[in-house]
């Protein structure tokens, strides 16, 4: 029996990873985090029955604890509370699936108890990535990526570096979000409700927002240089408008290997979850019969210029990938609230980094100051 945590248990990848556990029958879930979202929550616990559950608010969290009274679970909250279920004693794996930078505590509190982390909160390496990697080597903890393009780099790479095979180049594709060609004229009066029609991907508000600004593709480039141990200009992003291809890698003799497949977040899920065991998913499959074409275009940096601050914000490390991404979190519930336009976000992200003093090596302490200072900016600004 495998036995995971699930933070973020009530968002988009912590409910298909439910799916996943559903559909087979040896996972445990001994831990499940939620946000706000109690009702949900309950329901889960219900079913899934793990030993502790959390919730971030105080007040919500009192409410859980009432409505299940009748089982032995036992209800924690706040950072404190996300820390212990992701340390649970029994999990093997925790599947990090919050939003945002909240994701690094708890993610360091259960690689120093020994558990492999499946990484669906990429915000944790962003803004951590030298502290999480080498906290993974010291304590020979795996990280397993469950975003679908670093799935597939993952995939790709299996067993090649074992034998010495060195990376060229990696090949992160993108869709292009449901604005792709668009002009920088045509995007201002985008809406909220534009904005959250993805063309392929089923997900969450802010990370649909993200992906039709390019920024979440940014944010992956940078994930992607701390997995993958590789320079920032080693990463490609190339659009791929089918969501066919999740991602490729080109090797130092010219050989390109890609991962194909449907869009659907189950597969990486349950690849994370059973690494490096292969199992049956139900779903779509791709049918190469009446596949005509698979199309590549190049991104647009200069009217997705959020795509190309995250190249620079990257390419300069320290803590201002920290401030990108906090900016970003910031503007993008500020957009979803109807306070700022569409254009606003990538404005603000930029004056913020323009605005920041890097630190080179920053500490958590340093990293969650500088998000800290970066949303006193925007308050200040906007």
């Amino acid at each position: 029996m495998k036995k995971i945590s699930i933070l973020g248990s009530t968002g988009s990848i912590g409910t298909q990873t439910l799916e996943v556990v559903r559909s087979n029958g040896d996972i445990q879930v001994t831990a499940l985090a939620a946000g706000h979202n109690i009702t949900m929550l309950e329901a889960q616990i219900r079913e899934f029955r793990p030993s502790i559950a959390c919730v971030w608010d105080e007040e919500k969290a009192a409410e859980l604890k009432t409505a299940v009274a009748d089982l032995p679970v036992k209800v924690v909250s706040g950072m404190e509370g996300l820390m212990d279920a992701a340390a649970e004693p029994e999990a093997e794996i925790v599947v990090t699936a919050v939003v945002g930078m909240i994701g690094i505590r708890p993610t360091i509190a259960a690689m120093e108890a020994g558990k492999d982390i499946a990484l669906a909160n990429k915000e944790t390496l962003v803004t951590a990535g030298h502290i999480i990697m080498k906290l993974a080597r010291e304590k020979g903890v795996r990280i397993l990526p469950v975003d679908s393009e670093h799935s597939a780099i993952f995939q790709c790479l299996n067993g090649e570096r074992e034998h010495g095979n060195r990376i060229h180049k990696i090949l992160l594709t993108a869709s292009g979000g449901p604005f792709r060609g668009w002009t920088h004229e045509q995007l201002k009066t985008v809406t909220p409700a534009d904005a959250l029609k993805h063309p392929n991907w089923s997900m969450g508000h802010k990370i649909t927002i993200d992906s039709s600004t390019m920024v979440n593709k940014g944010l992956e480039v940078m994930e992607a240089r701390w997995l993958f141990d590789v320079d920032m200009d080693q990463i490609q992003v190339v659009v791929q408008p089918q969501s066919i291809i999740h991602s490729m890698v080109e090797f130092e003799d010219g050989a390109v290997m890609a991962q194909l497949g449907t869009p659907d977040m189950k597969l990486p899920i349950q690849y994370a979850l059973y690494y490096p065991e292969r199992r049956y998913l139900p779903g779509d499959r791709l049918d190469f019969e009446t596949l005509s074409e698979i199309r590549f275009e190049k991104p647009d940096m200069e009217t997705f210029r959020g795509l190309k601050l995250a190249y620079e914000a990257g390419r300069a490390g320290g803590t201002l990938p920290v401030v990108f991404n906090a900016a970003n979190e910031k503007a993008v519930g500020k957009f979803l609230k109807g306070e700022i336009s569409y254009l606003t976000i990538i404005d603000m992200i930029e004056e913020s980094m323009r605005n920041h003093q890097r630190i080179a090596d920053p500490t958590v302490e340093e990293i969650l100051e500088a998000e800290k200072e970066t949303y006193e900016f925007i308050e200040s600004r906007w």
